[in-house]
């Protein structure tokens, strides 16, 4: 017999951050009886989860999915997970990344590596010791100024291209699948809920147009560029962690990689810090 019941599903592979998040977040609690699955990519989740619990009805399992929120979905003012639809649940920031980003974790990081360095010359570090909390603070901030109009147009295209809108197919059926035929099965009644259909997909696509796209746009890019936005650094929740990773690598070539800082800060971060990370905690422990 089983001793796992519950799932929790996660996007990317094995070795990504996210399960080494939820780890984190599930830590010092050894009696949670759990699965942390990584499903890949993050539009295919509920077929994914149907052919794992297959044969069995995937509805009746305990189980919930946990990943990025991208720019599916605005964040709050309100620190929280953002669900998106019964069980998907997302990051109150853009991505895992944004929350290793922080001045203080770089720091502790470096000043230990270069720490390892002085005890061991064998170490193959060769960055040095930290430039200092202050320094890798403007590293961020400046890297994150050089993303302002790139960010404001990725929001602007996720709001012409929202997932109602996007993932809109023309279906070969207004059932619910084929082995599920309609009421009426003669020509004319089939063809006029046919046309229902094209009309309903037309509709979702001809508001993907470009005068909603500059409106969005517009209003990003306005936002973006307020002063509060800066002094609060609101970045760290808006702009794409792994877009700000590179632009930081960029800006500073010769300072240390933040790949491999990643891995080393997933396991010191402190998740009593961020309240939708500690809601996530409680939603496994009651699932």
């Amino acid at each position: 017999m089983s001793v796992v019941d519950k799932v929790i599903f996660c996007e990317g592979k094995q070795t990504s951050l996210d399960i080494k998040l939820i780890e984190r977040v599930l830590a010092e609690q050894p009696g949670q009886r759990l699965t942390i699955v990584s499903a890949g990519g993050k539009f295919t989740f509920s077929v994914f989860a149907q052919g794992y619990f297959f044969p069995d009805e995937a509805v009746n399992k305990r189980y919930i999915i946990f990943r990025d929120r991208d720019f599916d979905v605005q964040p709050t003012s309100e620190v929280k997970l953002l669900k998106l639809g019964q069980r998907c649940f997302l990051t109150h920031r853009a991505c895992i990344e944004n929350y290793l980003l922080d001045a203080d974790l770089i720091h502790n990081y470096w000043q230990t590596k270069f720490a390892e360095k002085s005890e061991n010359p064998l170490s193959k570090w060769g960055h040095g010791d930290s430039v200092g909390i202050e320094t890798i603070t403007a590293w961020i901030d400046r890297s994150a100024r050089t993303l302002q109009d790139y960010q404001a147009v990725r929001w602007a295209l996720a709001d012409v291209a929202k997932p109602s809108v996007a993932r809109s197919q023309l279906e070969t059926t207004w059932t619910k699948g084929s082995g599920k035929l309609p009421t009426s099965l003669d020509l004319q009644s089939c063809q006029a809920k046919a046309k229902e259909l094209i009309q309903t997909f037309r509709e979702a696509v001809d508001q993907v147009t470009q005068d909603r796209f500059e409106a969005s746009l517009g209003i990003y890019h306005a936002k973006f560029s307020q002063d509060e936005f800066w002094q609060q650094k609101q970045y760290m929740i808006w702009f794409h962690g792994k877009d700000l990773q590179k632009a930081m690598q960029q800006q500073e070539s010769q300072y240390i990689s933040l790949k491999n800082f990643f891995a080393w800060a997933i396991e010191q971060l402190d998740i009593t810090q961020y309240p939708d990370l500690m809601e996530l905690r409680t939603k496994i422990e009651n699932l």
